[in-house]
């Protein structure tokens, strides 16, 4: 089976004054079509440097700020680690290998 991985924004923070984003918070999520896992964090952005081009708040995508989340985290070394993570999880569910439980309540 073939996992689908997803990456989305949860949240911004931004400084009102001027629109910059100083906070992402995101979402990873990973489905085949049975099983399913995520992970969500948050990473703080620096302001851009002085003369730097700025997108305006309004004009920000989703691709766009996925994007900056992935350079922030390491680039696609970091962001294979992450999917390999979920790609786990998601094997566990298929193929466990741990249990728990009483045997006479079977």
């Amino acid at each position: 089976m073939s996992t689908t991985f997803t990456w989305n924004i949860a949240n911004l923070e931004r400084t009102t004054a001027n629109g910059i984003v100083y906070v992402v918070h995101y979402t990873v999520s990973a489905s085949d079509d049975t099983y399913s896992s995520s992970a969500y964090g948050s990473i703080g952005l620096e302001a851009p440097a002085e003369g730097a081009p700025v997108i305006p708040y309004a004009d920000l995508t989703l691709d766009t700020v996925v994007t900056w989340v992935k350079e922030k985290l390491g680039g696609s070394e970091k962001v294979a680690e992450i999917e390999a993570a979920l790609q786990a999880q998601i094997d566990e569910q298929r193929t466990p290998t741990k249990a728990s439980g009483i045997p006479w309540q079977v």
